[in-house]
């Protein structure tokens, strides 16, 4: 497991859509985002600054992705 990078809730949003999960809706400042087969939903804080260490684990937990895929 490699170090986890800074990334921007707009940059992970991006890293979402390159593997198959489509913007379902947005509340507020958060953006939901659903894999293709709808199995799995993924918070997104669009916050304009870098996302929290702990948030971004639990992003790439949710979205079933490792720290190398991003």
């Amino acid at each position: 497991m490699s170090r986890l990078p800074s990334r921007t809730g707009k940059q992970m949003a991006r890293i979402l859509i390159a593997h198959g999960y489509v913007l379902n809706h947005v509340t507020g400042s958060h953006h939901i985002f659903l894999s293709a087969d709808g199995l799995r939903r993924v918070t997104v804080p669009m916050h304009n600054r870098d996302v929290p260490k702990g948030t971004l684990r639990e992003i790439l937990k949710q979205a079933g992705l490792s720290t190398d895929e991003i």
